[in-house]
């Protein structure tokens, strides 16, 4: 665990940004930037400990944010939209505007996606850093890969010309308690609503918040410049119909899934998870004892400790 720095995270009222800054607020000066659109988001961030800003990246006002934190999350995304224009205006150069005002940092995380890999035919492929860039072609945000591409070409660029050490992270299929795609399966279901899914089988590889958290300092050690470039995923890779299907059975319902093919695009979304392991070690959540934990949590009345 990082302790006694200064630390800026960007989205801090998002699904995977509010409970890392709020563990890592215990030992450090946190500072939280985020739209807040919501202002119970903002006084929750506040409750844990968190110094927040309303911030737009579309449109930054950064005159009253400090220049002197020691490191950078940049976790905020925009990511279901249609408007490529904009999505790039906020992903990309709002990266770049951050980046530069935040350039005596000693070390900058800013996270990405592993939709930024090209579509690839075979389900179970693990996609490894240096394959392909492309659209991965997501009905749901259909921006989303073009414009994480554009912000990753921008950080490396702030890399280099300003000499901030940076780990590019592309995040996998993260989960906890706020959310994430194994966890919004499972809300649809309860909701009385299929999964709809790509292809059958279609593979992800779920990291759970714990691990996240854990990787935090080892990812920020390993920033450099240029870049560091890593997959941020689980170890272990699974199919959303095996997922549906475990989750349902802790919850006692139907696992109704349909699959909508997406001509071109990728069938699946599996990390290559080597160079990660190599920078922060073994995850330690086993999906299906992270995915029981969030469960019970969500749902103490349908998941019990002896639920198979």
């Amino acid at each position: 665990m990082i302790k006694g720095r200064k630390i800026l995270v960007t989205g801090c009222a998002g699904q995977i940004a509010f409970p890392m800054a709020r563990a890592l607020a215990k030992e450090n000066e946190v500072w939280g930037i985020a739209r807040f659109s919501d202002p119970t988001t903002r006084r929750e961030s506040e409750e844990a400990g968190i110094r927040t800003l309303a911030i737009d990246l579309e449109n930054p006002d950064f005159s009253d944010l400090p220049r002197d934190f020691t490191h950078l999350l940049h976790l905020a995304a925009m990511v279901q939209s249609d408007d490529y224009d904009r999505a790039i205006r906020i992903n990309a150069e709002g990266t770049g505007l951050l980046l530069s005002h935040c350039r005596n940092v000693e070390a900058a995380l800013v996270m990405s996606t592993t939709s930024v890999y090209k579509p690839h035919p075979d389900p179970w492929h693990r996609f490894h850093e240096d394959d392909p860039l492309g659209d991965i072609m997501l009905p749901m945000s259909p921006t989303y890969s073009v414009a994480k591409i554009a912000q990753e070409a921008v950080a490396r660029f702030c890399a280099r010309e300003f000499g901030i050490p940076v780990t590019l992270a592309r995040m996998g299929a993260s989960y906890g308690p706020r959310g994430g795609l194994p966890i919004f399966l499972m809300q649809a279901l309860m909701a009385g609503q299929p999964v709809t899914t790509r292809w059958d089988p279609c593979a992800y590889s779920p990291i759970h918040d714990d691990d996240m958290l854990a990787h935090v300092g080892p990812l920020l050690e390993a920033a450099s410049v240029p870049a560091t470039i890593v997959n941020w995923a689980g170890d272990e890779t699974e199919s959303i119909q095996e997922i549906v299907a475990y989750g349902a059975g802790l919850l006692g319902i139907e696992p109704r899934i349909e699959v909508r093919e997406v001509p071109g695009a990728s069938r699946g979304s599996a990390a290559d998870n080597r160079r990660r392991l190599a920078i922060t070690g073994p995850c330690k959540v086993a999906w299906r004892d992270g995915m029981r934990r969030v469960l019970a949590e969500l749902y103490p009345e349908r998941v019990t400790a002896t639920a198979s």
